[in-house]
Parts: structure tokens; C-alpha cells; sequence
């Protein structure tokens, strides 16, 4: 079945960044990482979540981490160099990153935001992570994503 590329897509084609696209369907609407992982036909520690955040600062930060844990708030402030760190209100995802949530990439926001990719990336092969629409993902190497995205390894999921 032919899927449209998305602008993520067509930002790693632009940059000659080697990927494999996988589509899914979701007549639901977004589903959760575990399940687009299951849909996909990966194991779920090599797919990966965007997570947009507020630190004390009121800076806006990017975190990219595995479907499997959760966003450790005091390791991504250390991270950040903040004090605090919060998630953003799914109302200011869409005008902060351009992104509705369940589609959020850590490529091709409207704005370059700082972005940290969980250290358990950094041993992988390939991972995957949203390109940029509910139904669609890419699978990368880390070290291409971090490169693109301009981000750094850090400990941020437990």
C-alpha cells in the first residue's frame, strides 16, 4: 500500500539520511507506543516517544525516549540544567512543535527545540521514532537522529 512521505521523510531524504518508513493504520486515532511498536512489528525498546517539556526557566525542551518507560523528571532537569522540568499541556503541543500528539517527531518542528535522546538509544542498532503523523514512523540509527536533531544522550526514562 503507498503511503504519502511526510515532511520528516522528506527532511532525512533532503539530508541523504538512510531510514526504513513503516506505516500503520489507526482508524481510532492515536494509539499508544507499545501498540504502534506491536503494529510495526519491532520490539517496543527500539520505539520511541517525543516528549515536549517546560523547564523552571520556562525554556522548552525535547525528550526522546522508549515507549516501554516514562519520563524521569529529575534526571531530565539534570539533563537540562533546570531546576524543574514539567510536561507541556497537550493544548500547547500543536503551536509549540507544529505536531498533534501521538505524532510528535523530535525532526522538523517548527522551531529547534533542545533536545536529549534517552542513553538506552545510544547502543542500538536502529531505532524509531514518530515521522511526524499518527500512522507513520521512522527507523533510523541514534546517531542520525541525534545528529539531525541536534541532541545530546542523556539519562531521561525509567
Amino acid at each position: 500500500m503507498h503511503q504519502e512521505k511526510t515532511n520528516v521523510m522528506r527532511l532525512l531524504d533532503q539530508r541523504k539520511v538512510s531510514y526504513t518508513p513503516h506505516f500503520y493504520a489507526c482508524p481510532d486515532g492515536a494509539v499508544d507506543g507499545r501498540s504502534v511498536a506491536a503494529l510495526i512489528g519491532l520490539p517496543p525498546e527500539r520505539v520511541f516517544k517525543t516528549l515536549v517539556t517546560r523547564g523552571a526557566s520556562k525554556q522548552n525542551y525535547v525528550f526522546v525516549i522508549p515507549v516501554t518507560g516514562e519520563l524521569d523528571l529529575k534526571a531530565a532537569a539534570r539533563a537540562a540544567g533546570e531546576k524543574s522540568i514539567e510536561m507541556i499541556r497537550q493544548a500547547e503541543l500543536l503551536p509549540l512543535t507544529g505536531y498533534v500528539h501521538g505524532g510528535c517527531s523530535p525532526l522538523g518542528m517548527k522551531k529547534q527545540l533542545k533536545t536529549f535522546l534517552d542513553e538506552s538509544a545510544r547502543d542500538l542498532e536502529t531505532m524509531v521514532v514518530s515521522a511526524g503523523k499518527i500512522g507513520a514512523q521512522v527507523e533510523l540509527a541514534p546517531g542520525d537522529l541525534a545528529a539531525l536533531a541536534r541532541a545530546r544522550f542523556a539519562p531521561a526514562a525509567k
